[in-house]
């Protein structure tokens, strides 16, 4: 399981780049127009479309690139609605703390989502989840995706609820940065840790689950 193709899944460095440009282009416009929301609103939103645009040339997912679109238009409402420019955090604030519970959740409901991911990219399916030990481990790394998801809300927060519109914005917005992809990247490496650490010695690896003797086939995916 290459880590690469599980960083590509999951966004990848380009995701991020896409993710993050709109929003830097909002910072430095606001800073170069006086502090003005409605131009850098605008020069977000032009940035998102121009994008989107390159990004359907390359054929990649549309629904992907309408998604991001439609993030970066959302926060470009909220700003000009609420005149605070602070508030560009706020969709980001809010995806992220959802992805931490909806992550959490699935946790409890023994169906980690990093297994879920990487089971379904190594063609297993379900089948990881007979495994008691592969079952732990994806829980186990799971929660370190959580903790990423936590985390950004924690930093990201203190900006949003500033009251100097600096700091909010040109801090709000480098936290960001480093939120993004060198935090993605750090997060694999230490979910990629946790399983190996919690798998037991002599286990033969992700690619291979071992099912208990008579233990039931696993659960097939409805199309």
């Amino acid at each position: 399981m290459r880590q690469d193709t599980l960083v590509s899944l999951l966004g990848g460095k380009r995701g991020a780049i896409d993710a993050t440009a709109p929003l830097v282009v909002f910072v430095l416009t606001w800073l170069l127009t006086g502090n003005s929301i409605a131009w850098a609103a605008s020069a977000s939103l032009l940035s998102a479309g121009v994008i989107a645009v390159v990004r359907l040339k390359q054929r990649r997912k549309p629904r992907a690139v309408v998604l991001g679109l439609l993030s970066v238009a959302v926060a470009a409402l909220i700003v000009l609605y609420t005149g605070r420019a602070q508030d560009i955090l706020l969709p980001r604030i809010v995806s992220n703390a959802a992805s931490a519970l909806v992550w959490a959740g699935f946790i409890v409901f023994r169906r980690p989502l990093l297994g879920l991911i990487v089971g379904g990219l190594l063609g297993q399916r379900t089948q990881w989840r007979l495994d008691p030990a592969l079952l732990r481990a994806y829980s186990l790394a799971s929660w370190v995706w959580v903790a990423m998801y936590a985390l950004r809300v924690a930093i990201l927060t203190p900006f949003w609820n500033s009251d100097s519109d600096d700091f909010a914005v040109i801090g709000g917005g480098l936290a960001q940065v480093v939120l993004s992809w060198p935090l993605l990247v750090l997060c694999l490496i230490a979910s990629g840790w946790v399983i190996k650490a919690a798998l037991p010695d002599g286990h033969p690896g992700l690619r291979h689950p071992v099912a208990p003797a008579g233990s039931p086939a696993p659960e097939q995916s409805v199309s």
